[in-house]
């Protein structure tokens, strides 16, 4: 079985002031994360604003961030497309830069059915060796791939789980009872990390692991371990982060966060604009009060 980990970092994409793709910050950002919990650092998901970036921006991080963590962390691209042709040719790109794993959303805007969803997602890891994680986030694609849909993928080999963001407690456990043992299932929000384990969830693609990685692996260990007082009280101690961290359209209160943590990740390009001095001054009292006496 694939072993990403339990704690998968959504990585953002660092850029210089002009907006260009800062390389060197990106590889120093994805060694700091590793270094601070991350078992699989995801490149060009959402939170990396793939909408944004170029297939030559992708893929050049791709091979930078793989090189410089060869042996010591697991690298995951983000590959998807609502053209299944150009997520073939991506995820193959991807493969020769030397990437781990793939991350697959479902395609958005055109709302394929759960038959379409099936086909585009065979294809894509028809045309790979590399492990395929998939990728439900009904809010932003616009509909929802389905448990039993999910547990058809699942006999594919190298298709080994999903990151599923739906936000239901209920569809975790219904993807649980659907599929093998060995399918992962990664929570695709901070918050209900906890919920989705006990549901059967094995751990989370996070965006507050940026800035709380190793309290994030010590909350999901203790509840492995069946201390589940010890891990809620990490989770209500850093509920007020993850909230933080989505006052507005992700990634740019984490940008936020880590430049105000001395990391220069630059601003978010459009068309996400720079967060108002109100979310800022927020950002930072909830930095204060949550991260900073952990470190």
């Amino acid at each position: 079985m694939t072993n990403l980990g339990r704690l998968i970092t959504a990585m953002v994409t660092p850029f210089n002031d002009d907006f260009s793709l800062n390389i060197d910050e990106t590889i120093k950002l994805a060694n700091y994360l590793v270094d601070n919990g991350t078992d699989t650092v995801l490149l060009a998901g959402t939170t990396g604003e793939s909408p944004t970036l170029t297939h030559n921006e992708e893929y050049s991080i791709f091979k930078e961030v793989s090189r410089s963590l060869a042996g010591k962390a697991k690298v995951m691209a983000g590959t998807g497309s609502n053209c299944t042709q150009t997520a073939i040719e991506s995820t193959q790109a991807a493969e020769k830069c030397g990437v781990d794993s793939i991350l697959q959303v479902v395609p958005y805007y055109n709302k394929p059915s759960q038959e379409g969803m099936y086909q585009h997602f065979k294809a894509v890891a028809d045309s790979t060796s590399l492990p395929i994680l998939l990728y439900n986030i009904p809010g932003r694609t616009g509909i929802n791939m389905e448990p039993e849909t999910m547990a058809r993928l699942a006999d594919i080999d190298n298709i080994i789980g999903v990151k599923e963001a739906a936000g239901s407690v209920d569809q975790v456990k219904a993807i649980r009872q659907e599929t093998p043992d060995d399918f992962l299932i990664y929570s695709g929000d901070d918050g209900l990390t906890l919920d989705f384990m006990e549901a059967g969830a094995c751990g989370v693609v996070s965006v507050a692991a940026h800035c709380v990685g190793l309290e994030i692996q010590s909350m999901m260990s203790a509840f492995v371990d069946g201390d589940q007082e010890k891990a809620r009280s990490i989770q209500d101690r850093l509920n007020r982060l993850f909230d933080v961290l989505f006052i507005t359209s992700n990634p740019v209160p984490v940008k936020v966060a880590l430049s105000l943590m001395g990391h220069a990740v630059g601003p978010t390009r459009l068309p996400l604009v720079s967060a108002t001095p109100d979310e800022i001054s927020k950002i930072q009292d909830v930095l204060n009060s949550v991260v900073i006496p952990a470190s």
